[in-house]
């Protein structure tokens, strides 16, 4: 099987002073095609570290990343620009959304920094939002969307551009469990539909099971990779 993307002993150390922490420790992990993996374990044990260093948000101290087989390490800050607008997707706890900014206008941001004609990015951006049941809320600021609906907008823009992968990091920890459990209800559909591979740092152990794969880190390493058995 493909893979999508792979990590090969990766090391995040951050030194200030005299202090040396090691937040990801020889960590090796690699993602296929629709897998949809979550990444558990304490808080400080790495999890948002490691996603942020698999995405190239974070510089790596040592060992290396590949996206379809294309070393991270390799490419200049054009090319990873490129290739988190081309590939990759995110979902923040925090939402992102520019308060300035429509729904729809902010779904189709990505896309008119791509290059992507404004009639084009328009089409593309409502189509999104229908898919995460927000088609009669294009028009609406951030301010004027509850919560759920805010995150719906912030899911409709990471996978507008048909990307290989997203991350999600604590996708639902601003929200109240019943609009949590519609939120990942979501996900699930969007992965299964599209077959884009999902990889999502959650505390909660019940979103973890309904993921095909869990991933539990401790201490900057991962520490057991196990299959729920939901894919199949």
């Amino acid at each position: 099987m493909t893979t999508v993307l792979e990590a090969r002993e990766l090391w995040k150390v951050y030194e200030t002073g005299t202090n040396r922490v090691e937040a990801l420790r020889k960590v090796s992990v690699s993602l296929q095609p629709g897998e949809m993996v979550a990444v558990m374990g304490p808080s400080g044990c790495g999890k948002t570290t490691l996603l942020n260093c698999l995405s190239g948000l974070d510089e790596i101290s040592a060992g290396e990343v590949l996206v379809h087989n294309r070393a991270l390490s390799q490419m200049s800050d054009y090319d990873l620009t490129a290739l988190r607008g081309s590939q990759l997707g995110f979902i923040f706890q925090s939402f992102n959304l520019l308060p300035v900014l429509t729904a729809v206008e902010n779904v189709e941001l990505p896309l008119l920094m791509a290059g992507m004609s404004p009639g084009e990015a328009r089409i593309r951006a409502q189509e999104a939002l229908d898919a995460v049941g927000l088609s009669n809320r294009g028009g609406h600021l951030p301010a004027e969307l509850s919560g759920g609906q805010q995150q719906r907008v912030t899911i409709a823009r990471a996978f507008v551009h048909n990307p290989a992968i997203i991350f999600a990091d604590e996708a639902t920890g601003n929200l109240d469990s019943k609009t949590s459990d519609e939120i990942i209800d979501l996900l699930i559909r969007l992965n299964k539909e599209r077959n884009v591979t999902m990889m999502l740092v959650t505390h909660d152990s019940e979103i973890a099971a309904r993921c095909s794969r869990v991933l539990v880190m401790q201490d900057g390493r991962i520490v057991e990779d196990n299959r729920t058995g939901e894919e199949e």
